[in-house]
């Protein structure tokens, strides 16, 4: 598929996952100039079952929703470093993880019948459909009775949240409305403030899910102060919404790293994405050349980059946008961020001055995204995510095996309804099979001789060997794209 009109694509990931999980809950491509040497590979097309899409066309313009290497020793000499990026002066500024707003979940993907749990900055949430209201609300998912997660309970027929426990109920505010086990006439346990639900912020914009994690009554009212990024194309009918939603064992800082890495993918996703090789650079089989990546401005915000093809925005703390043409909106999302045009833009960046890990060598340009991300996280971050004090970041769990880090079901078929249906109707063909198969060894196995033809008999028995062979190629289908898909570059 060739992209000709403008192109404009927006990752939304979430911190989640303990310490080192990022559940990227909606990407957004919006096809606005994406330059002519970026071609899709018809041969070798994206997995199905990796997103969900719905689409919305009302013009040739379109617009889609989607959420977000080991060292090497290179010599440094006759390399061009990464660009060192213009840094509004903010002195003392700390970047407040717990004030921001972070996506939980496309609208359409979401039922309004069911609960959903989700994990997003260390936090167990449970986001539910408040019918009273009519508001999408998101809970700590832990009822103050006995703690039990209240994603695991239902909503009841008066449109409360009903823990599966005890049966308490909340309504949307998180008020607790009825206590199965309280007696009439005694005391109304059931209004005191130890029995309300936790509430968090929570609001809906560009078609998502957002809340702000924290319950502290000084941001009950956030939504009027602050609101999350606002990408005005993403509500223009004119394009074309695709969303993409899966939950990826990975840490949040690696996940934004990659969006930011361009020069990653002719080798990471080699295949899936066909290069046009530079005339004049002799290129390897991959089609890997010199990027020229460089930040424009940073600040508390996050940052403004530009790239060949275009410009970028990263919106701190989880929202990254690539524009095709060369005036992205600012940081905050409303007017041009230009740069100085001074010569602080090519001053060289030293690699030291980004200090987070001493293994890491970034001798080119094409680093200057994933440097500047860096510089912002180091700058007014600390160098690390906040989690409350509920994690260390220094006693991560262990890598989960290969099958479980790129396991497709748990990760997205179960969140995602179109590849749900397609998994559920895939499995009821495969049983269909399976009996049939069965069926047909059986009457050919009843049938005496004489009563049915040699002629008859031979095609039941075809028909059940052909039955058979396509249920399991039928379950090696099902598994390969819903399940696991390995990959060996090796052989590629």
């Amino acid at each position: 598929m060739k992209i000709k009109e403008q192109t404009r694509i927006l990752c939304i990931s979430s911190p989640a996952m303990e310490a080192l999980g990022v559940s990227c809950v909606s990407s957004f491509y919006k096809p606005t100039p994406i330059h002519k040497k970026f071609n899709f590979n018809k041969s070798t097309p994206i997995p199905r079952s990796c997103f969900s899409s719905t689409r919305k066309i009302k013009s040739r313009s379109t617009k889609g929703f989607t959420s977000l290497s080991s060292s090497s020793k290179v010599s440094p000499e006759n390399v061009d470093p990464p660009e060192a990026e213009l840094e509004t002066e903010t002195p003392n500024e700390i970047f407040e993880w717990f004030s921001q707003w972070y996506p939980v979940m496309p609208v359409c993907e979401l039922d309004k019948r069911v609960p959903l749990p989700k994990k997003i900055l260390g936090l167990d949430v449970v986001v539910w459909w408040d019918i009273n209201e009519s508001k999408w609300k998101v809970f700590d998912d832990t009822c103050p009775h006995r703690l039990a997660p209240l994603s695991q309970g239902r909503i009841d027929q008066w449109g409360r949240l009903q823990c599966v426990y005890h049966g308490w109920c909340f309504n949307g505010s998180g008020d607790c409305k009825f206590v199965p086990q309280a007696t009439p006439d005694g005391p109304p346990s059931h209004t005191l403030k130890k029995a309300c639900a936790r509430v968090y912020p929570t609001t809906v914009q560009h078609e998502t899910v957002w809340f702000s994690p924290s319950t502290d009554p000084k941001y009950k009212d956030i939504i009027k102060k602050k609101k999350p990024p606002f990408i005005p194309e993403l509500d223009d009918p004119s394009f074309t919404n695709l969303f993409i939603n899966r939950d990826i064992p990975c840490g949040y800082e690696i996940i934004v790293e990659n969006l930011m890495d361009p020069a990653h993918v002719p080798y990471s996703h080699y295949g899936v994405m066909q290069l046009d090789k530079p005339p004049k650079v002799k290129a390897d089989r991959e089609g890997g050349q010199p990027l020229e990546l460089g930040v424009k401005k940073l600040d508390l915000n996050g940052f403004v980059g530009r790239q060949e093809w275009g410009s970028v925005k990263f919106i701190a703390p989880c929202t990254y946008c690539m524009y095709a043409d060369d005036d992205p909106v600012d940081v905050q999302g409303n007017g041009s961020a230009k740069s100085t045009g001074t010569d602080e833009e090519h001053k060289i960046m030293e690699v030291g001055a980004a200090n987070w890990q001493k293994e890491c060598f970034v001798p080119a340009r094409s680093d200057a995204l994933v440097v500047g991300f860096r510089r912002w996280m180091t700058k007014y971050a600390g160098g690390q995510i906040n989690w409350g004090g509920k994690f260390s970041p220094t006693s991560l769990p262990p890598t989960p095996p290969r099958e479980q880090l790129m396991d497709r079901y748990w990760s997205h078929v179960v969140n995602c309804k179109n590849c749900s249906y397609a998994y559920k109707s895939l499995n009821t063909l495969e049983v269909s099979l399976q009996v049939i198969t069965i069926v047909s060894i059986g009457i050919v196995a009843a049938t005496k001789q004489g009563v049915m033809s040699a002629a008859t008999r031979t095609m039941v028995v075809s028909m059940a060997i052909v039955c058979f062979v396509a249920s399991r190629w039928l379950a090696h289908f099902i598994y390969k794209n819903f399940h696991y898909h390995d990959y060996n570059h090796s052989f590629h």
